[in-house]
């Protein structure tokens, strides 16, 4: 079974509105296990959007096309789909009864122009669910079908999943799952990541399942998505699972996390795990790491408190930095071990670089030093970081949780 997604108006070509619909969509159809290969956006104009109906029903099985079913005259999808199937719109007065309905119970007289709500295309139905004004429609197109649905967030999602997925796969016969599970690296390039697993690469693109997927994130690193399709859930699981442990495998400490999980969210459980707490003294970052830890749920119970040390008389006075240079690994060190002890951490962090846009200390811009103490053992590293002032900082936080999160893994679980 092929599916495609058109999302209607002009709105979401002018980027006045993001599409999130078409990816809840997408995602709904893979766990249903129907291939989505296309998901397309088109204005409201009729002659554009039966044209892009036309193209949508010619390469798949179904359609579902999101929104313009309002009552307002740029609301056409109904038009467009009855010149697609050539034929006219009847008003179902079943349907104008039960929107007048709706409009009751909000206590409100329904207007002439919500009429239009009620046009169905002959040969169509309106779906049984309707959670607002707008009736959701299924069209046979010849053996295949398009799905109206409108485009407002929770109407759309109780008709996919109360009318829509279930009439698809009543239509597949069999039933299928897609299933798919991001590794989340940190530490090399999209190209490098390639290369590294492209044995493994080569042999999925051979069987073509699982299939396997590179994802630039920024400043979140590279992710690798492996989708595997199977009769049931668990069996495509199974066949991730499989694919998961090769490329652990290859890439090693690389793979941080799956799917949501985020790097501050890996340091959290290592900590957890260790039975250590964690402060942390910044500056060039000014409270980026603190803020990313803070926002793992529970981080409480395993974060201390951070100090953000911009001034340099701060990293003296209270760090007890010594006087000179603070943009060096001596002051990184300082920084780390001081915060540790005035906070009464387990494990001390800290950042200290040159953001830009001028040069600090003799040190060129994107020059950081990390400073990581765990007990009397304090490691320092040295990094040159790309990119203009904000991404500097951006790339400092999240390495600085990088390199913690490799020394909490060589440290015994508590």
């Amino acid at each position: 079974m092929q599916c495609e997604v058109v999302a209607i108006g002009t709105e979401l070509l002018l980027g006045q509105i993001v599409d999130t619909n078409s990816s809840w969509i997408g995602e709904r159809l893979a766990r249903a296990g129907i291939d989505c290969n296309y998901q397309t956006k088109v204005g409201d104009n009729l002659a554009r959007m039966v044209e892009t109906l036309r193209i949508a029903v010619d390469r798949n099985d179904a359609v579902i096309v999101c929104g313009g079913l309002g009552p307002t005259q740029d609301d056409i999808t109904r038009e467009a789909i009855a010149e697609v199937r050539g034929v006219a719109l009847d008003r179902d007065e079943r349907l104008v009864e039960r929107i007048r309905a709706k409009f009751g119970v909000r206590g409100r007289e329904m207007v002439d122009s919500n009429l239009r709500q009620a046009d169905v295309p002959e040969g169509a139905r309106a779906m049984d669910h309707q959670p607002g004004t707008a009736p959701g429609l299924v069209c046979p197109v010849g053996g295949k079908v398009i799905y109206a649905v409108p485009g407002v967030p929770y109407e759309m999602q109780e008709l996919v999943d109360i009318e829509v997925i279930p009439d698809l796969q009543l239509r597949m016969g069999e039933r299928a799952a897609i299933v798919s599970r991001v590794l989340r690296t940190w530490g090399t390039s999209e190209s490098a990541l390639a290369e590294l697993v492209a044995e493994c690469h080569a042999a999925l693109e051979s069987t073509g399942n699982p299939t396997i997927a590179f994802l630039a994130s920024g400043i979140e690193g590279i992710k690798i998505r492996l989708t595997a399709k199977a009769p049931t859930e668990d069996e495509a699981i199974r066949l991730i699972e499989a694919e998961d442990a090769e490329l652990r495998r290859i890439l090693g400490t690389m793979v941080f996390g799956v799917d949501d999980e985020t790097m501050e969210t890996a340091v959290g459980v290592l900590l957890e795990d260790c039975g250590l707490t964690l402060a942390v003294a910044e500056s060039m970052t000014g409270g980026l790491v603190a803020s990313r830890l803070v926002d793992v749920p529970g981080s409480s119970a395993w974060f201390k408190g951070g100090i953000v040390a911009y001034d340099s008389e701060i990293k003296f006075d209270l760090l007890k930095v010594p006087r000179g240079p603070v943009v060096s690994e001596e002051a990184a060190m300082q920084m780390a071990d001081g915060v540790r002890q005035l906070l009464g951490a387990d494990v001390g962090l800290s950042v200290t670089g040159v953001a830009g846009p001028a040069e600090q200390d003799g040190q060129p811009v994107g020059t950081v030093y990390f400073g990581i103490a765990i007990g009397d053992t304090v490691d320092v590293v040295h990094q040159r970081l790309p990119g203009d002032r904000p991404r500097i900082r951006q790339f400092a936080a999240i390495s600085l949780l990088d390199q913690t999160r490799k020394r909490l893994l060589q440290l015994p679980a508590g």
